[in-house]
């Protein structure tokens, strides 16, 4: 049996928390974090409390807080055995100070308020400086997850930054298109079999091989239809840079 002690409230520890209540071999022990109207959600299923002061014992001790707290919250866990670790995917190893035991399990997805996350297929990073740690982050991992890879700091911020890329700024761009059709009257819901077949596709296919649309095939006059009907000039300016960066790629002068 694991005992886990979860230290923040957000999304990323919600999350964990529904994971780590699945497996009969963990056993969450406390919930600690700041917002007093936050904490309701584990209440009844887990002690709660706002005070960092009064942190149970246990064998892991798990960081979910935002990136920039997690300095704050490491000295308050300086006297624990447990090993400390943090969920960030920018934040290296070394921000968790001179504990003596420290890590990362970094979940690697995107985590929204009400959306049920299946953790067998969310790939787990994880990093520390003893072979005992690893070893305990690795079964951790491996309870709730098909997916366990050991990285460096320096190798997560790398990954971090690639799934900005593919998240993040993918879905502003899905924002452009539900834009685009609420002012034409659309349904952005005829769009999702394109976006899912769009990604179902990187399941055979490079991204660079899966690429299509006008601005790899030289269509100048869709292009400038197209920025004819952007009125925004935001969109007008990522819909030009972006249509110019995959004309260079595929060896068009746009």
């Amino acid at each position: 049996m694991i005992s886990i002690v979860l230290l923040g409230t957000g999304n990323v520890a919600k999350h964990l928390f529904k994971a780590f209540l699945g497996v009969d071999e963990l056993d969450v022990l406390q919930v600690i974090g700041r917002n007093e109207g936050h904490l309701s959600h584990f209440r009844n299923k887990v002690a709660t409390g706002t005070d960092f002061t009064k942190i149970t014992d246990a064998d892991i001790y798990i960081i979910a807080v935002s990136d920039d707290a997690i300095a704050q919250v490491a000295p308050y866990l300086k006297e624990k055995k447990g090993l400390v670790v943090h969920t960030s995917g920018s934040v290296a190893l070394k921000s968790l100070g001179d504990l003596n035991s420290k890590g990362v399990f970094y979940p690697l997805q995107t985590f929204s308020q009400g959306k049920t996350i299946d953790f067998k297929n969310v790939p787990i990073c994880i990093e520390a400086e003893h072979k005992m740690d690893i070893n305990l982050l690795k079964k951790l991992a491996g309870l709730i997850s098909l997916e366990v890879h050991e990285i460096t700091s320096e190798q997560r911020k790398s990954l971090h930054l690639a799934a900005v890329f593919v998240n993040n700024f993918t879905n502003y761009l899905f924002t452009i298109g539900h834009d685009i059709c609420t002012e034409n009257n659309l349904p952005f819901s005829m769009l999702r079999p394109l976006i899912k077949e769009t990604v179902d596709k990187l399941e055979e296919l490079s991204p660079s091989e899966a690429q299509t649309g006008p601005a790899k095939r030289n269509d100048v006059k869709t292009m400038e239809s197209h920025l004819n009907l952007l009125k925004n000039k935001n969109y007008q300016d990522i819909y030009s840079l972006l249509s110019k960066l995959i004309g260079e790629k595929y060896g068009q002068k746009l």
